[in-house]
């Protein structure tokens, strides 16, 4: 006589579908957001070469005239902020909309032809408002530091001082 068993648990069945479970598994870890945070980090890596330091922010979309860098106290502030680009859609259609009532003495009226402003279905990108901060060491020399955004990476080099001595050998008499 064969025993049968009983299992109350559905999830752990062997007939559940194998295509259920891999896609179980598979699912995002992390559900996306619907609407981007308001501020954020980038990310940046430190290098440092022969003749000074190497600073890399990934700064995507970011054009150069919307990131601001100081020097503050020993400290490099880089901030700045990432256009959302639903906000940037509707201030486009915002100014468009008043130039052409500007131009018109006519009422403004929205045209139920143009097409709706784009919403966020998911998303992984960051925008709004950014700020990183880095110690320098005094072997730096601030007033070399140079700076290029090309293909989304801000490039800060931060020479070494070659006039201060950070290491020296002393000879004992």
């Amino acid at each position: 006589m064969a025993t049968l068993l009983y299992n109350p648990r559905p999830s752990l069945r062997p007939s559940r579908a194998l295509s259920v479970m891999l896609a179980d598994m598979l699912r995002d870890a992390q559900p996306a957001a619907a609407q981007p945070a308001l501020a954020f980090a980038p990310a940046a890596d430190v290098l440092e070469t022969a003749t000074g330091f190497e600073l890399h922010l990934a700064l995507p979309g970011v054009k150069k005239e919307a990131i601001n860098i100081e020097f503050l106290d020993g400290q490099l502030v880089v901030s700045g902020a990432r256009p959302n680009p639903v906000d940037a859609a509707k201030e486009a259609a915002a100014t468009a909309t008043e130039a052409t009532a500007a131009n018109d003495s006519t009422p403004a009226v929205v045209s139920p032809a143009a097409a709706p402003a784009p919403a966020f279905r998911r998303t992984e990108t960051n925008y709004g408002a950014f700020s990183r901060s880095f110690r320098l060491p005094e072997t730096v020399n601030v007033k070399a530091i140079g700076a290029e955004l090309t293909d989304g990476i801000l490039r800060l080099t931060l020479p070494f001082d070659t006039d201060k001595v950070t290491k020296q050998h002393i000879e004992i008499r």
